[in-house]
């Protein structure tokens, strides 16, 4: 026989555990779970049938009774398994038809409670189990509907007991099964919404938690003021960025801009007018730039502009519209005239070779330079050092 004929008898013949359960539960994870649950509630209900079964053996139930209700039980049982698995039900509200179960098993359970005779009691501890179930995704409202549900169907089933006299227990123990249902139904619920309530308070625990994690990770990345990229993480991009202009061969070009006179709005109008001139500044900026385009605080009025894959005469007619957009912000503040903002800007194309802080300072030369020539305008850094003497020598646009 060829080799991969006998691994395919062997894996039909001899399948091991995981695959058995794969083919019986599936193997999507939610699907997963959902096939479980009903086989562990299956499981327990076959238990019930092997008691049910051992007292009618005995003579305390009658036979033929528990034999339908057998057939009841386990018709039911392998049709929810079938709509589960099949993916049925994921078309319903509740793909794992946690309610129906429910309330199914607890119609078995009191019909068991009316055949099982003397051994009836039996049955109450299965009772308790079916309504721990609604943990699993009932709302404390459906509870409370399970609830009252047993209830009127072991009502029903103690009103058909003494309607029988063949079944007939005495007004003694109809009152103390009757007390007992009550406390194993009303104790049951009870728990259950207590349990559901601690999950409820864990899950939002858990979203609280992640939310703080997220926020955590917002300020070690981002500037509380402007909600820009922060040095440190502009660093990491601007390395990161290095690493892909050295391999793919692109233009990358660092800018330096620079508020114009901040010091003076916060000395004439107050830090508040100066957070208010940043935060504004940072959205024309944004406004301006392409979505590809990653823009920084470095401190203070600083700002770091990250231009990927971009030629320099892209860059220039980017930082010109940028420095017309700025140029026509106006800042009304009571008591005063409007605040007027400009900008400085310094622009250097990296050189393969050279590091990110090298780039960084021949764009802060160059932001240094468009100063000295009267601010509002933006100069592009020498290519090198050498030849540098004035920062601009590539290029010079003013305002």
């Amino acid at each position: 026989m060829p080799p991969r004929l006998a691994r395919w008898r062997d894996r039909a013949l001899f399948p091991t555990p995981s695959r058995v359960l794969d083919g019986l539960l599936g193997t999507e994870r939610r699907l997963r779970v959902r096939s479980a649950m009903a086989g562990l509630a299956g499981l327990l209900m076959l238990c019930c049938v092997v008691a049910m079964h051992i007292v009618a053996r005995a003579g305390i139930a009658d036979a033929q009774w528990v034999r339908w209700w057998t057939l009841f039980c386990i018709s039911g049982l392998i049709g929810v398994f079938a709509l589960i698995r099949s993916g049925v039900s994921r078309r319903f509200r509740d793909p794992s038809l946690t309610l129906f179960q429910m309330l199914y098993a607890v119609a078995c359970n009191a019909a068991a409670f009316v055949i099982a005779g003397p051994a009836r009691g039996i049955t109450l501890p299965i009772l308790a189990v079916i309504l721990m179930f609604g943990i699993f995704g009932l709302s404390t409202r459906q509870m409370v509907g399970v609830l009252f549900y047993s209830l009127a169907a072991f009502g029903a089933g103690g009103v058909l007991l003494e309607l029988r006299e063949d079944l007939h227990q005495g007004p003694a123990m109809a009152a103390a099964y009757a007390i007992m249902i009550l406390v194993v139904l009303v104790g049951s619920t009870f728990l259950t919404t207590r349990v559901q309530a601690t999950r409820q308070q864990l899950r939002q625990q858990k979203h609280d938690l992640a939310e703080a994690l997220e926020h955590i990770r917002e300020l070690a990345t981002h500037d509380e003021l402007t909600g820009l990229l922060n040095r440190r993480h502009m660093i990491e991009l601007m390395r990161l960025e290095q690493r892909r202009t050295a391999r793919s061969g692109h233009s990358l070009v660092l800018v330096q801009l620079d508020l114009d006179h901040f010091k003076a709005i916060n000395d004439t109008h107050g830090h508040a007018a100066g957070d208010r001139a940043l935060q504004a500044f940072a959205r024309s900026v944004k406004a301006s730039v392409r979505d590809s385009d990653v823009l920084s605080r470095w401190g203070g009025e600083e700002f770091v502009l990250m231009l990927c894959n971009t030629q320099p005469a892209d860059a220039s007619a980017l930082l010109e519209r940028v420095r017309r957009t700025v140029s026509a912000l106006r800042l009304t503040h009571p008591g005063s005239a409007p605040i007027h903002l400009t900008v400085s800007i310094g622009l250097a194309q990296h050189v393969v070779g050279e590091s990110i802080e090298q780039t960084l300072e021949r764009a802060d030369r160059a932001l240094y330079a468009a100063k000295a020539q009267g601010r509002d305008r933006a100069v592009w850094a020498a290519p090198c050092e050498e030849g540098a003497g004035a920062a601009g020598a590539a290029g010079t646009i003013p305002g």
